[in-house]
């Protein structure tokens, strides 16, 4: 069983922006945990004007949670009232209708001029306020049918990480909450300190696109075969030329039993597993360096600019000189 209360013993609590979460019986426990960890966490580095954070219990007693946790919650249904930001971490399902107590103090508090932000299947809630009538609302891919059909009024948008419109906020899957509290803190307070807090998540700072956009594609491991050397040396000098009949000349073997061999071991082809490599160390160069777009193609192996922006292209949805734009910054100054 956890009990959530507010912390307690720091040197100077914060006096920024109130965010409350919601929590319920059947609480989405990482949806919640998103928000607690976002806006909950001591960050002295950000100076008294970083956000406050309290739980909100909209029923009373001990909550159950996903994952066999109960909780306490020592807010109830009136910081509502208080709050800057509120919070809707997931709801219990997309046929669970909205108590209107709910709904009627969430439409209040976006009068008096707090904004309501939802994850994933929260964006329930925000529909039955109908506060999102005739906008853009973001969920997750799964419950995008449910949602439309459900409140016809609404423009879902399946295909993005999250949508702002008119203080109000609706995110994708689970992890497009991440990416929707950090685009609050970037509006808040700037770049500098969304890039801060990524940094400590250890998430990108910024994923522009849809919910299908890029995510890095990890090389797969070294498989334990004869094929394991020659996979390190491909990762350590990916600008050399690694045609099929070279990598078999380097295994020792027939161009079809190396075929055969490196999709059993990779399950992929030799020439995607190169590009993925390639990629990688382009990646690397252009978050960790300063060279040249020509200098990254032929160090990771691309051989031109040209080659290296269709391949960010496919696998990446930016150009080289736009992924630098975005995580360059980022990584220099962890």
């Amino acid at each position: 069983m956890i009990k959530i209360t507010p912390s307690s013993g720091e040197a100077a609590a914060p006096t920024g922006p109130l965010v409350v979460a919601l929590a319920y019986d059947g609480l989405c426990t990482f949806e919640f945990a998103i928000a607690a960890e976002i806006f909950g966490l001591p960050r002295p580095e950000m100076g008294v004007g970083w956000y406050r954070f309290s739980a909100c219990a909209i029923e009373p007693g001990r909550l159950r949670a996903h994952g066999g946790l109960t909780v306490e919650v020592d807010g109830g249904p009136e910081l509502i009232g208080e709050a800057d930001l509120v919070v809707v971490p997931g709801w219990k399902g997309a046929d669970v209708p909205v108590p209107a107590p709910l709904t009627e103090a969430l439409r209040a508090a976006h009068a008096r001029g707090a904004r309501l932000a939802s994850i994933c299947s929260g964006a329930f809630v925000l529909a039955a306020t109908g506060l999102l009538d005739g906008k853009r609302a973001a969920t997750h891919w799964r419950y995008a049918d449910a949602l439309r059909s459900a409140y016809p009024a609404i423009e879902v948008d399946a295909s993005v990480l999250y949508v702002e419109e008119n203080r109000l906020l609706t995110s994708a899957g689970s992890a497009a909450g991440i990416d929707l509290m950090l685009h609050v803190i970037r509006g808040e307070f700037g770049a500098e300190a969304a890039n801060s807090v990524a940094r400590r998540l250890v998430v990108q700072p910024h994923r522009s696109g849809g919910q299908a956009q890029f995510v890095d594609r990890p090389v797969p491991p070294r498989p334990r075969s004869r094929l394991g050397p020659l996979l390190d040396d491909v990762r350590r000098d990916p600008q050399r030329r690694w045609s099929v009949a070279d990598m078999a000349r380097a295994a020792a073997m027939s161009e079809r039993s190396f075929l055969r061999r490196f999709i059993e071991a990779t399950g992929m082809s030799p020439g995607e597993w190169v590009t993925i490599v390639r990629l990688g160390e382009a990646k690397r160069l252009l978050e960790a360096t300063d060279l040249s777009m020509d200098e990254v193609a032929r160090r990771a192996g691309f051989g031109s600019v040209g080659a290296m922006r269709h391949h960010f292209a496919r696998s990446a949805g930016v150009a080289p000189r736009e992924y630098r734009r975005r995580f360059r910054h980022a990584v220099a100054t962890t």
